[in-house]
């Protein structure tokens, strides 16, 4: 079991805790990781690229002039492609760009960035954060003083409004469920800080 520094809500460390090798003490599957970056990141895409084809451009009721005898090129109609103002071909449409990779794939790259930010020291618990009201400042300072104050994703239990209401107005700070950890937000965040409910949370999802 890999022991990682715990803190108390108010910063103070607070001796440590034990997580699961298997989720956060594996060896790191760059590979992995980067299939799910790609499969997250084209998942995001819009897809809203609209070109008007031959069918879709207005005008092209009639032919433009009979077909023999005039000398020209045969035309059937004005909004043909070759036409200035005519339809698009094979021009994108909207269309969705999102797909899944297998279940044990995308579990062990997500195993692979919590280990890494485990092994890089990154990974910081805190017994619990919890307000009776949204407090921003209360909240940037415990950030502070655990050394997650510049890009931070954090992860607290279900039901913890209060923590992502403080959080909001905090720059480059994220607050997600322990069921919106992703692999994407993980490497984009310098630090990862989880509370311990949260984080036996993830261990029964993952384990």
């Amino acid at each position: 079991m890999t022991k990682i520094t715990a803190y108390k809500d108010n910063g103070a460390e607070n001796g440590a805790v034990e997580v699961q090798d298997a989720i956060f003490g594996i060896e790191p599957n760059d590979s992995v990781v980067t299939d799910a970056v790609i499969m997250q990141r084209a998942s995001m895409r819009q897809g809203t690229h609209d070109v008007k084809n031959r069918s879709e451009v207005r005008g092209g009721g009639r032919k433009p002039w009979r077909q023999k005898g005039t000398g020209r090129a045969r035309q059937g109609s004005i909004r043909s492609p070759q036409w200035v103002g005519g339809g698009v071909v094979f021009g994108p449409t909207p269309r969705s760009y999102a797909y899944h990779l297998p279940k044990k794939v995308s579990r062990l790259a997500l195993k692979s960035v919590l280990s890494q930010k485990a092994a890089d020291s990154n990974l910081i618990v805190i017994d619990s954060i919890s307000y009776d009201k949204p407090s921003t400042k209360a909240f940037a300072q415990l950030l502070n003083t655990v050394g997650a104050d510049n890009k931070a994703l954090v992860v607290v239990e279900d039901g913890n409004d209060n923590v992502a209401l403080s959080a909001r107005n905090i720059d480059k700070v994220k607050v997600v469920a322990p069921e919106g950890v992703n692999v994407l937000d993980v490497i984009n965040a310098n630090k990862l800080v989880v509370t311990k409910a949260a984080l036996s949370k993830i261990e029964e999802v993952l384990g």
